[in-house]
């Protein structure tokens, strides 16, 4: 993974990072509505900021961040990293930006056809988000691995404290059913716009939240 990253001049600069940057770069995709979003804001969206605090300051963003995970070979690619300053603390901030795609796969139907090692990974997984295992098998594998990579970014980066957000421009909020299942087997009751607040197996505070994008960037 390059550790030398080069500022953005515009949207388009997020393209080329993309695994198909025709496919994937469209109107009404997360891919363009969040690079249009986290551009114009030139700092946080509003509606993040809401989450993590007013006050807080955007200290830099990495479009398409890939974080390697325990227990396999894949890493999990944020949609945007971001180290914020919220108040007197820092966050390694995980976003995942949804306008209609669903989350993926099940856990279910993950690890149906997987080797030994795709259940190595998940309990590696829950053992870093400090969750019971095995999960549910009707929860989506896509948010365990997001949240985790929030928390191994903040042990990376020795911030206070991690986030995983929801940049969802689903204006009927699709998909929110999905986190909210992922939000009570953590223990905590989903809102939208909301900091749910619990803490992971290293002892750091994680907000989880669903933040709603402003539709004309779809």
């Amino acid at each position: 993974m390059a550790k030398i990253f080069v500022p953005t001049t515009g949207p388009e600069d997020w393209r080329r990072l993309l695994a198909d940057p025709i496919k994937h770069w469209k109107r009404g995709h997360s891919a363009m509505a969040t690079a249009l979003s986290w551009e114009s804001a030139q700092g946080l969206p509003k509606e993040i900021a809401a989450i993590l605090g007013e006050e807080s300051e955007l200290l830099l963003a990495i479009p398409e961040h890939k974080v390697p995970l325990p227990g396999g070979i894949r890493d999990s690619q944020c949609d945007v990293f971001a180290l914020v300053r919220t108040e007197n603390a820092t966050c390694a901030l995980a976003v995942e930006a949804k306008v209609n795609e669903p989350f993926g796969p099940t856990i279910g139907e993950w690890t149906k056809e997987s080797s030994e090692g795709r259940h190595t990974r998940l309990k590696a997984i829950c053992n870093l988000l400090g969750a019971n295992y095995p999960p549910s098998s009707e929860l989506r594998y896509q948010l365990f691995h997001r949240a985790a990579a929030a928390a191994i970014e903040a042990s990376r980066f020795n911030t206070d404290r991690s986030a995983m957000i929801i940049h969802s421009f689903s204006q009927d909020h699709r998909w929110f059913d999905d986190f909210s299942a992922f939000c009570e087997y953590l223990g905590i009751k989903a809102a939208k716009a909301t900091p749910l607040s619990r803490v992971t197996a290293d002892g750091r505070a994680q907000v989880l939240g669903w933040a709603t994008g402003d539709p004309n960037f779809t």
